[in-house]
């Protein structure tokens, strides 16, 4: 069995379902995307934008807990997210139609997840 991106340290249940309208089920799918692609996917996929979210993705990537970030590492990232959140908007996934119509016919049993 395969860890959910609840797995990854600061991050919970509301994760899980976010990345998976990405396409995202696993912590090893955002391992290997790291935290600026796989959070640019959770936006085009119509994931809520939210800067403390990022960081704490940043943050458990690193194992560490979601308030070690400060000062000019916080600083940073704001103008990490910032990009990726400008970026998210100009291309939208052309995926997210499928993408919900699969998780809307998983929902009633129609079909099984895809992994």
């Amino acid at each position: 069995m395969t860890d959910p991106v609840s797995s990854i340290r600061n991050l919970g249940p509301a994760s899980d379902a976010g990345f998976a309208r990405a396409g995202l089920t696993t912590a090893d799918q955002v391992r290997d995307l790291g935290a600026d692609a796989a959070y640019l996917r959770y936006l085009q996929f119509g994931g809520q934008p939210h800067f403390i979210g990022y960081y704490a993705l940043v943050m458990g990537l690193q194992g560490r807990p979601w308030n070690d970030c400060r000062g000019k590492e916080k600083d940073d990232l704001r103008s990490r997210v910032d990009k990726i959140k400008a970026q998210a908007a100009a291309h939208p996934s052309k995926d997210k139609g499928r993408l919900d119509l699969e998780a809307a016919l998983n929902e009633i049993g129609v079909i099984d997840r895809r992994t």
